[in-house]
């Protein structure tokens, strides 16, 4: 409850537990020092209130103060008029009060029932610093809190009784633990006399002992150097304090007020009001010179952004002419206006002037423009206009009108794995009811381990419906879950400290924690670093909700100077990323590790990651750390460590460490994903965003009482689900080394990185992509490289993670394909000359520069990959139309035209 209203502001409802701890502490030697020694004291009630809420007493310090108040009244009051109570008795409080008001000897006191009972303890006995409690109900030692020490000698008790008395002390609160006794001092009032008599109540010689000086330090947290001995009865040197409290009790005339007094006043405030003036004045300088700033740094960037465009439709013009000669054209054909070369952006600068047609109008008029342009062309340009009309990176996007710009940006970013997911769920092999649907070999899902799964999650246990379960919870997630993540995680990722639960945050999946992490961490075109090949759903996650785009760094199948293993990431290459983004202007915030990593396989060493975080530290980027297949490592040889159990981070502030269960656990339909960070800052941004990204209640208790069931896990759970990755990665690994097709060898993960290069006709995406679609028009769906971002056409991602007889059936599938796309190219390869050939080789007869036409090269056709790959993926066709290219750069496009000509 918060006593913080101010309905409890002023209360006075205190028991008489409450009474006796409030007066425990409030008698206290050094705390009556502090009250003695300073003018305003409510810091003193505020550490007392401190103590008696770690009692299990919720008071404010302006409760104990305004209880003290009325308690020194009282005992004025009685003791003046030498009153008694109703009934012949007591205040039940005056003999407490008037021995620490009137600087008696120390006692203790407790309370047994509604009876206050005092005991005198002798001076002798509080020098030897111990302590004695008196308890009600067991009469037996314990040790005092707070450092308030007691004495081991009881002493006649004296009762009080109060059971009639009248007070407005009543309150419903618990009674407190065994009251404690206290050593009595002097307050404000009654100290004088104590200090000048030298701090002894008698002259006994255990009154008269020197003992070792310690610095005096109250409950309130004061703390005097000049005094000796604590509360537990060791008392102060007497002429040492008795000076000190003469001079501190020496009252002061009253001061004559001084005329200049007022005008020194005015003076001072009508300078603080000229400097607060300045100060204002300065501040919108600088808010003036900082936007000033930032709109030249926005002027700078947007100059920067023309000049890349500029230089992207020189790249783009530069592609479509060696498009035109690969396919066979001669010189001749390069006269074609460059119009011709964009026949959708013409037709789309004429279409854009009335109303957004649909869909459908819309391709049936481009593919109408197409057939009329290519009816005039050259033989050699006719395949490069079925090119244009058949690829994608030439295509309009749709529009709808009733979707904003950023939903069509939606819609039209569905690539290949959206496309293959989608056509699987509408055509997913079934055993029993579609034996001839979808083999899925292209989604990471585990599907081995459904019999452990299903009967460890109907247990008993796991059905719990409390009613916080059903309610709002802290969209963080529900304490007790977070409680098991971090057992869970400091325990399988050997963490050198216990993770807290206050540093985790638990949503309903890893992809929510993409999506929030780049609306938190990012600004709207800040880009990611992102070692590519990588899980393409990334990019859409990053992007839907910030418009915040990934940096790829490329990597090469190829080992070079200085690497170890194909696709490998160094800090070289990142280095290299990051000097060519700043050259750009481009504003790099972050940076994404996958350990294990997907879908290489790859498992970083942790010399690898506190390098790559070394490299991120350098430049203040964020790092988030994909950590959702570690406990999916099968290998003999292999093994994983998480960055959690490094015993220092070189930038714990920005570490992110992410994991989630769909992998390791083989629930991919149950949504939790879970993030690790010390920046309570992230922290906090993220709880924000969690409620759109909450995880149900029951699930929550679900997945806490799987995470809690430790000896399930290591010994039923982990060991079965390597046994049968591994057996099902063998499985596949048979069928490709029989088919003769290269593969990345890693036992981490759920798939593998397959290369299948030599089954393309030509080494393009175009071809990938048709080699794809030959697949699921087969019944298997694989993931190709290019939706990972691999630069390299040919890869393709298959997932293992299936049943022996699935995997066997596809396998079955991909063979036949394989077979045949084998078949087609030996055909090409033996056949005779075709046509486009021909004409080719009839054109290098013409040319008075004499040429020979060399084979394919794979760099420049991985060039025109990436080329063709960018423009798909950007707008510019959009905004840009050969006219306007023709404007904007007329010189250029003149001499194109004159290359055309010759």
């Amino acid at each position: 409850m918060d006593f913080r209203g101010k309905k409890y502001e002023r209360g006075s409802n205190w028991s008489d537990p409450e009474v006796v701890e409030l007066l425990q502490l409030w008698a206290d030697e050094s705390v009556q020092m502090e009250l003695e020694s300073c003018l305003r004291n409510q810091h003193v009630f505020n550490r007392i209130a401190e103590v008696l809420r770690e009692k299990g007493i919720h008071r404010t310090g302006d409760q104990c103060r305004e209880k003290i108040k009325k308690m020194k009244l009282e005992y004025r009051r009685i003791k003046d008029n030498n009153k008694i109570c109703r009934g012949g008795r007591t205040w039940k409080f005056f003999e407490v009060m008037d021995r620490v008001l009137s600087n008696r000897p120390n006692i203790c006191y407790s309370t047994v029932g509604n009876t206050v009972i005092t005991q005198q303890i002798p001076p002798g006995v509080l020098a030897a610093g111990d302590g004695y409690i008196h308890h009600h109900h067991h009469h037996h030692l314990t040790s005092p809190p707070h450092g308030i020490s007691h004495s081991h000698h009881p002493q006649e008790l004296m009762d009080i009784k109060c059971e009639e008395v009248d007070s407005d002390e009543r309150s419903e609160t618990p009674e407190p633990p065994p009251s404690i006794v206290l050593q009595q001092t002097g307050d404000d009032h009654g100290m004088d006399g104590s200090l000048l008599d030298g701090g002894h109540h008698d002259g006994s010689p255990a009154a008269r002992v020197d003992n070792p000086t310690e610095n005096a330090i109250s409950p309130s947290g004061y703390m005097d150097p000049n005094v000796s001995g604590t509360s537990s009865g060791m008392h102060t040197s007497g002429p040492a304090f008795s000076a000190l409290h003469r001079l501190r009790r020496k009252r002061k005339p009253p001061r004559v007020k001084d005329p200049l007094d007022d005008v020194l006043l005015k003076f001072l405030t009508a300078q603080r009001v000229v400097e607060e003036r300045f100060l204002q004045m300065e501040e919108r300088r600088m808010q003036r010179d900082m936007e000033l700033e930032d709109r030249r740094l926005q002027l700078e960037q947007r100059r920067m952004e023309l000049e890349r465009e500029h230089e992207y439709r020189m790249f783009t013009t530069f592609a479509q002419m060696v498009n035109a000669l690969r396919h066979g054209g001669s010189m001749q054909t390069l006269g074609l206006d460059l119009s011709q070369a964009f026949p959708q952006s013409s037709g789309q600068a004429t279409e854009t002037a009335g109303p957004p047609p649909s869909a459908s109008t819309s391709k049936d008029s481009s593919s109408r423009v197409v057939q009329h342009q290519s009816k005039s062309l050259p033989n050699g340009l006719k395949d490069v206009m079925s090119d244009v009309e058949l690829n994608p990176t030439f295509q309009q996007p749709e529009f709808s009108i009733y979707l904003s710009k950023r939903g069509n940006e939606i819609v039209n970013s569905c690539g290949i794995i959206q496309e293959g997911y989608a056509a699987y769920h509408a055509d997913k092999h079934d055993e029993d009811k579609n034996p001839n649907g979808i083999i899925n070999l292209g989604t990471s899902e585990n599907k081995l381990c459904f019999d452990l799964l299903s009967k460890r999650l109907t247990q008993a246990d796991m059905f719990q419906i409390d009613p916080p379960l059903l309610q709002y919870p802290d969209w963080k997630g529900h304490e007790f879950l977070r409680v098991q993540v971090g057992r869970f995680l400091t325990y399988y990722c050997k963490a050198s400290v216990p993770l807290k639960p206050e540093n985790i945050v638990v949503v309903n999946g890893c992809g929510s924690l993409f999506s929030s992490l780049s609306a938190v961490l990012c600004d709207p075109g800040d880009r990611i670093l992102l070692p590519a090949p990588y899980y393409g759903v990334i990019k859409d996650d990053i992007f839907f909700y910030s418009t915040v785009k990934p940096l790829l760094v490329h990597l090469e199948s190829k080992v070079t100077d200085g690497d170890t293993r194909p696709f490998q990431l160094t800090v070289g290459k990142l280095e290299k990323s990051m000097q060519i983004a700043q050259l750009q202007g481009t504003r790099v915030t972050a940076m994404i590790l996958t350990n294990p990593h997907n879908p290489l396989g790859d498992i970083y060493s942790a010399t690898e990651m506190k390098e790559f975080l070394e490299f991120a530290k350098r430049y203040k980027l964020h790092v988030i750390v994909d950590e959702v297949y570690m406990l999916s490592v099968f290998g003999d040889v292999d093994s994983f460590q998480s960055v959690l159990s490094f015993d220092k981070l070189p930038d714990p502030q920005r570490t992110h460490v992410m994991w989630g269960i769909s992998k390791d656990f083989a629930a991919s339909g149950i949504r939790v994903g879970t993030l690790y960070t010390e920046n309570t800052d992230v922290i906090s941004a993220l709880g924000q965003l969690s409620c759109f990204h909450g995880v149900p209640g029951p699930t929550q208790h679900m997945i806490a009482q799987l995470l809690r069931d430790r000896d399930w896990i290591s010994q039923v759970f982990l060991p079965t689900n390597r046994a049968r990755l591994k057996t099902a990665h063998k499985c596949i690994t048979n069928e490709l080394t029989a088919m003769g097709i290269p593969f990345l060898n890693r036992h981490a993960g759920l798939y593998i990185w397959a290369d299948f290069r030599k089954y393309l006709k030509n080494p393009t995406f175009e071809e990938e992509e048709k080699l794809w679609k030959r697949f699921i028009d087969n019944k298997i769906l694989l993931t190709s490289g290019k939706s990972f971002g691999c630069c390299e056409p040919g890869w393709f991602r298959v997932v293992f993670a299936d049943k022996t007889h699935l995997l066997q059936l596809g396998m079955h599938r991909l063979r036949k394909v394989l077979e045949e796309q084998d078949s087609e190219i030996q055909s090409i390869e033996r056949g005779p000359i075709s046509d486009s050939e021909n004409r080719t080789k009839i054109a290098e007869d013409v040319i008075e520069i004499g040429v020979q036409l060399s084979p394919p090269d794979p760099a420049l056709d991985g060039l025109i990959g990436l080329l063709r790959q960018q423009i798909r993926t950007t707008d510019w066709l959009q905004r840009n139309t050969p006219e306007q290219f023709a404007q904007e750069n007329p010189e250029v496009y003149e001499v194109f035209c004159k290359l055309a000509e010759k």
